[in-house]
């Protein structure tokens, strides 16, 4: 009796070890995430050290974003073409994370980003107190990003209010002209009505 409840003593301690063991691994693996994703912001957007881009995103990656970046698959250089974009542009003047959550394979980080414009394009893409937050989702695999969710608030800044700014004025002009093509085609019925008119008087 002794020698079987050692046993299940032994086999419980066991399991429990194994368990612990099992979540430090999981724990240890989520910061090992978290670094990941953290040296892609530090070497890409908080100091423009770009060419390190290969150390923290797969040579593919799918990436889920506006307009034709919907679910596209992309190679790991477009995220250094883009930060390039903005280097050569725009000096990063401020960045904060605000928080970061991470689970399983997956790492979410809510930041925030402000910019000094270097160039012309860049004063009509950004404004010099503009702040724009994002919230960017990662999926790790094999220590390299594979996925990426990208939310940006953008609306407040100036590449958003720029084309909202022309839709507007486009909008304001047509309707502007409507009066005006209403006017061209009443003279325009008049004079020929005239002409009818002195041509019937002629006859």
């Amino acid at each position: 009796m002794k020698t079987l409840l050692s046993l299940i003593l032994i086999v419980s301690l066991y399991v429990d070890l194994q368990a612990q063991s099992d979540t430090t691994s999981e724990t240890s693996q989520v910061e090992i995430n978290k670094q990941i994703v953290n040296g892609f912001y530090q070497n890409l957007w908080f100091t423009n050290n770009t060419d390190n881009y290969a150390e923290y995103v797969a040579d593919e990656f799918v990436v889920h974003d506006i307009g034709d970046r919907k679910n596209s698959i992309e190679p790991a250089i477009e995220q250094k073409n883009i930060a390039d974009f903005f280097w050569k542009h725009t000096t990063n003047s401020r960045t904060k994370v605000d928080f970061q959550i991470a689970e399983g394979d997956l790492v979410a980080t809510r930041w925030r980003v402000s910019w000094e414009p270097k160039t012309l394009l860049g004063r009509l893409m950004v404004g010099k107190d503009d702040e724009l937050p994002i919230i960017n989702v990662m999926r790790i695999e094999d220590g390299k990003i594979v996925e990426f969710w990208n939310h940006r608030h953008d609306i407040d800044t100036r590449m958003a209010r720029v084309p909202l700014i022309l839709k507007g004025l486009a909008f304001g002009l047509l309707i502007a002209l409507i009066p005006t093509f209403i006017a061209f085609r009443q003279r325009r019925t008049l004079k020929n009505l005239r002409t009818k008119s002195e041509m019937d008087h002629e006859a």
